[in-house]
């Protein structure tokens, strides 16, 4: 993959608005377990940041997908990722399916205001009996007249105690397993809707983390996004940018944390020499180095492909299998 001056403005961008509007209050939004979704957002969107593929007519930029490649690997360079997780989850898990499959009227009601900054997103899937199997959801729809009624709840969602609409999962049929489920545009402020509690995380604090409550909620059925019934067909297409994405911040993160580990290891000195002078230290580092880079260039394949219009279902799942257990060890290591 070819990088241009494009790239290297948005990266610069990028940088600009996280060390103006992000950096100097880490520290604070983790403590409070909370960062400003709106504000910040609004900051991203200012800069026309949340929508980098999307249609123009609707606020997107309009351009492909190294430019999200780019973008996401700066946002893991952020060293937060609590806000991370959190753009993330409104620009490549919450709004594909909408951009994608979504009628004109629901771009320019929900869509639009979300590409600038103004509403928050957030992706409604898991459920307390239903995380990675999908297929099991609850949480049901049932049609009434031109209004859907939905109840149940869902569990682990991020961005869902700031979210003002969610991509929404539901069973809109009797059919079992991954039929008859559709993917609904919710409005938060629906009567009926609740956030039953916030979670406490291990990490990532200021990235709120919700339990959601749907009791006798009547939104309308052209809220429904592409076809009724293809919702887990839509939600699964939906989960290969997640991956991508997830791939591409991985290598972002990685790469700060063993800049900042080589900044340590210089000052840290044992039996009068820098810790770095250590042999072993150096083979230690060579080895996540070059395993950092071997992820990072098959993510540039994986976003070749992508580009070139092919189905990267594997190339995600690799990647993302990859980045995770990479993760781990960089952080014991």
């Amino acid at each position: 993959m070819r990088f241009t001056e494009e790239h290297d403005a948005l990266r610069r961008t990028i940088r600009h608005v996280v060390e103006r509007e992000v950096t100097p209050h880490i520290e604070e939004w983790e403590a409070m377990g909370r960062f400003p979704a709106h504000e910040v957002f609004k900051a991203f969107g200012s800069a026309g940041l949340l929508g980098l593929e999307y249609d123009p007519a609707f606020g997107g930029q309009g351009v492909d997908h190294s430019f999200t490649v780019v973008f996401a690997e700066e946002l893991g360079r952020m060293g937060f990722g609590a806000l991370a997780m959190a753009i993330t989850v409104e620009t490549d898990m919450a709004t594909p399916s909408l951009h994608r499959f979504g009628s004109d009227d629901l771009k320019r009601r929900f869509l639009a205001p979300t590409l600038r900054g103004e509403l928050v997103a957030s992706v409604a899937v898991t459920e307390p009996d239903a995380g990675s199997d999908v297929a099991n959801i609850r949480t049901r729809a049932v049609r009434d007249g031109d209004e859907w009624i939905i109840n149940g709840s869902k569990l682990y969602i991020t961005n869902g105690a700031q979210a003002d609409w969610l991509c929404l999962l539901v069973r809109t049929s009797d059919e079992g397993g991954y039929r008859g489920m559709s993917q609904v545009v919710f409005p938060t402020s629906t009567p009926g809707f609740r956030v039953a509690r916030e979670l406490r995380k291990l990490g990532n604090h200021a990235s709120d983390t919700a339990e959601l409550v749907f009791e006798d909620c009547r939104v309308p059925v052209a809220n429904t996004i592409g076809t009724v019934g293809r919702g887990f067909q839509q939600q699964m297409a939906q989960f290969q940018n997640e991956r991508m994405v997830a791939a591409y911040s991985a290598v972002g993160a990685m790469e700060l944390a063993i800049e900042r580990t080589v900044a340590y290891l210089r000052e840290r000195r044992v039996f009068g020499e820098p810790l770095l002078a250590k042999q072993y230290v150096q083979f230690r580092l060579a080895e996540l180095i070059a395993q950092i880079d071997l992820l990072r260039q098959y993510n540039y394949a994986c976003a070749e492909a992508y580009i070139a219009g092919e189905d990267t279902t594997r190339y995600a799942t690799i990647a993302k299998l990859t980045a995770g257990r990479l993760a781990t060890r960089r952080s014991r290591s």
